[in-house]
């Protein structure tokens, strides 16, 4: 089986050919970070008329570097939703297209099921594993049980993880994306310089919340007075890392021990999303999967930053349990995982 994937719910423009063997035939990704970065963040239009302007192209590419063409294929995988919905309908309507003009199955895929099936494509992860989902836009736990069989067990209450990184890079004056840019300076800084909060450790359950550590941050840049030399925006960033992969560890710890409960020992603990490419996260979660008794994947860099190979990926999985969208199908800008998780609770909420 053979699918061409189609990712444009942010900032990245995607296209990829994968396999059913789990094969990435071609994985091709355009970056729009010089648009965005005069802006400090993504501004939706411009992400909009990137899409555009890149995506056909995009497209060609991914078949001429798997060696096929559109006959080849077996179906067309589009990110439907969540997403900025600009460049989620330039996604899905190509896909749409090609899928009509071609006579092949469609299938509109959850941007999150894509990052939640991802360790399937890059590792075969067996059914049922405990899945951190920490992106720019989400950050959860969920019990993933099968295709399109997931349970929530915590998110955010506020502001997701990728989120806080770039507001507090923005404050730091290192620049867009805030992720990546935290974890450079972070190299040269002491984690113990600043005594910043751990959101939420302690408390029960795994729900999450980094508006407070953000504040946290903007204080603490203040408190300097001027701008920040090299050294006390490595401390500054060091420090905020730290306190966020605390965090992370904490409310999956929690996690874990209701997954086993609930499915016994010996399981999974998945990390995806954006923020899972981090490096000190990475570690502080495969020392806490070590400790609980369960194996620990982190898929390679290249699919947890958006992709279109994990878009093709979910497409083929829920395609092999015979599934298939009508061309009818609408964008969507909001799409949960788990349409009947309760609503989080908000920050003032007591545990």
């Amino acid at each position: 089986m053979l699918a061409l994937g189609i990712e444009t719910s942010c900032d990245e423009t995607a296209a990829a050919v994968v396999d059913g063997d789990r094969r990435i035939r071609s994985s091709v990704v355009a970056s729009q970070l010089e648009h965005h970065r005069p802006f400090g963040g993504v501004v939706p239009e411009v992400a909009a008329r990137a899409h555009l302007e890149l995506l056909q192209g995009l497209v060609r590419r991914a078949l001429e570097e798997a060696t096929l063409g559109f006959d080849d294929l077996d179906l067309i995988a589009a990110t439907t939703g969540p997403g900025l919905i600009g460049g989620v309908i330039v996604g899905s309507t190509l896909g749409k297209a090609l899928a009509l003009a071609r006579g092949l199955p469609f299938l509109a895929v959850n941007h999150l099921e894509g990052h939640a099936l991802s360790p399937r494509l890059s590792d075969d992860v067996p059914f049922p594993y405990l899945l951190l989902l920490v992106s720019g836009g989400h950050c959860q736990l969920l019990a993933v049980e099968g295709v399109g069989r997931y349970r929530r067990y915590g998110t955010t209450i506020d502001d997701a993880a990728g989120e806080a990184f770039d507001k507090a890079a923005k404050k730091l004056g290192l620049g867009f994306p805030g992720g990546p840019a935290i974890e450079r300076a972070a190299k040269a800084g002491d984690p113990k310089r600043h005594p910043l909060p751990r959101p939420m450790i302690g408390r029960p359950g795994s729900d999450f919340s980094f508006s407070g550590l953000k504040t946290a941050v903007a204080h603490a840049a203040d408190a300097i007075g001027r701008a920040p030399t090299d050294q006390e925006q490595a401390d500054l960033a060091a420090s905020f890392q730290e306190s966020v992969a605390s965090s992370l560890a904490d409310r999956t710890r929690n996690a874990l021990r209701r997954f086993a409960d609930e499915f016994g020992p010996g399981h999974t603990l998945v990390v995806a999303g954006g923020v899972a490419a981090n490096t000190r996260l990475r570690q502080v979660l495969g020392d806490l999967a070590a400790r609980e008794g369960v194996r620990f994947i982190a898929p390679p860099l290249a699919l947890c930053t958006d992709n279109a190979a994990m878009i093709a990926w979910a497409g083929i999985e829920r395609r092999r349990l015979g599934q298939e969208d009508g061309l009818d199908v609408a964008p969507r800008p909001r799409w949960p995982l788990d349409a009947e998780a309760p609503p989080a609770p908000y920050a003032g909420a007591k545990a």
